[in-house]
């Protein structure tokens, strides 16, 4: 009598060779995204050891100090003005950033997408990388940073679309809130990274909190060039036919002021920390990890909650409205303690980051995919470019805004946080239950 196979190798022979592929491609799509995001978080983290208060740190004996309050930070960011610096530092890779996403869906459209994801990413490593060595080219001009900044931010827009493409042609419709929730945790897993890599060298040598990041990356492309397989597809020949999607033009809206809020925290939640409840860089840069931490949280439920209740709208509208007072909260008591911080970080995280999620990943996906579109699996990689390029404006605006506002008081930058959530609830009342997209109608359940 022949023997049974081993109960793991039974379930390993139940899944086809397409669900394998698909779960190879999601596993490799997750980590390169991870990457992308792992590379942007050291700036964050950097920020408050280029400028700290020298007045607190003990200098060595044979150095000569003219200035007791500025000796240890870097030039040019330690002036008086080293806020609005640092805002222009973001915003010379956000903007890049945005008006490159407008182009990366065409380009992604009608290139391979394996090999515009791979060289994307080592480009990006590349950047990342000169970024830190100017810790060790002692390079101290604003004009080499915000260059090297604004490279980075023109090749990262090739990640997004085309995670997003590969991953909407290898998935269907069904049930794709809740895979997609799960995979956008990218997003904050590569956040967290970022930061707990940057932390380590931060305080010691703060270049290597670029360069590290960067050599992850560009080996992330090397992985993508020689493993990622993507499905065949036709070419989108237009963009205006997705702008006629009803929804688009909508959820791209409403993105833009979903990241205003989320990348300001992404840029200035560390030094927020610190400045506020007296954390050195890499305690601040640990702490702020608890926020992407709820954003996972936060992501998967709004999956999960839109595939069920069916209402993208409806679910973002409901985590927003509570996301307000919890913003408000957090800014009044949310640091009274070491329990309240992380308790009001988690919450946070999650209230912001699931929405933004959802807008992000299902979304877009949906449209892309829709009925109106006949089929053209190539409009995904544009309704991405489209949603996400317009609320990159939105993350370029952001931390701008916080530079400029934050020398004013912390409180006003919350303000704003608020203002930029309620004004995104408010689109949303227009999306609320939305029924009907040129004929799509809500799946069933089941």
């Amino acid at each position: 009598k022949m023997r049974s196979l081993a109960p793991g190798i039974k379930l390993i022979t139940s899944f086809s060779r397409d669900s394998w592929y698909r779960f190879f491609i999601l596993i490799l799509t997750f980590v390169f995204y991870t990457t992308y995001h792992l590379s942007r978080k050291p700036i964050s983290i950097v920020k408050s050891q280029l400028h700290r208060n020298c007045s607190n740190v003990i200098h060595p004996a044979d150095l000569n100090i003219t200035d007791n309050d500025t000796w240890c930070d870097w030039a040019p960011f330690d002036k008086n003005n080293y806020q609005n610096l640092f805002g222009v530092l973001d915003n010379c890779f956000l903007v890049a950033y945005a008006i490159g996403m407008f182009f990366s869906g065409m380009f992604g459209e009608r290139l391979p997408l394996r090999y515009y994801l791979s060289s994307g990413m080592i480009l990006s490593g590349l950047f990342t990388v000169l970024f830190g060595l100017g810790f060790y080219w002692q390079i101290h001009s604003l004009w080499y940073y915000c260059l090297v900044q604004a490279l980075n931010g023109l090749v990262q827009t090739t990640g997004w679309p085309a995670v997003v493409a590969c991953v909407g042609n290898w998935f269907g419709k069904g049930k794709r809130g809740f895979i997609m929730g799960i995979w956008n945790s990218h997003t904050s897993v590569g956040n967290i990274l970022g930061s707990l890599i940057a932390g380590v060298y931060v305080s010691s040598s703060w270049g290597l909190s670029f360069i590290v990041p960067g050599i992850i990356i560009a080996s992330a492309g090397v992985i993508c060039f020689l493993f990622l397989v993507e499905s065949k597809s036709h070419m989108l020949d237009i963009w205006g036919i997705c702008l006629f999607v009803h929804g688009v033009v909508e959820f791209s809206l409403c993105l833009l002021f979903a990241k205003l809020v989320s990348y300001t925290f992404l840029y200035w939640l560390p030094l927020y920390i610190a400045n506020v409840a007296h954390f050195d860089p890499k305690e601040a840069g640990d702490l702020s990890t608890l926020f992407d931490v709820g954003g996972i949280v936060g992501g998967i439920l709004a999956g999960l909650i839109s595939d069920y209740s069916g209402g993208r709208a409806t679910t973002c509208c409901a985590m927003l409205i509570i996301a307000a007072p919890m913003l408000f909260l957090y800014n009044k008591i949310g640091q009274n303690g070491l329990p309240t911080t992380i308790g009001m970080l988690l919450w946070c995280g999650a209230l912001v980051n699931g929405p933004y999620a959802l807008i992000t990943t299902a979304v877009s996906a949906d449209l892309g995919t829709h009925e109106c579109l006949r089929g053209n699996s190539r409009a995904l990689s544009t309704v991405t470019a489209i949603i996400d390029g317009t609320g990159s404006i939105g993350a370029a605006i952001g931390p701008l805004l916080a530079g400029l506002i934050s020398p004013t008081g912390w409180n006003n930058v919350f303000y704003m946080l608020i203002a930029a959530d309620l004004v995104l609830h408010c689109l949303l009342l227009f999306l609320f239950e939305v029924r009907g997209w040129c004929g799509y109608t809500t799946r069933q359940r089941g």
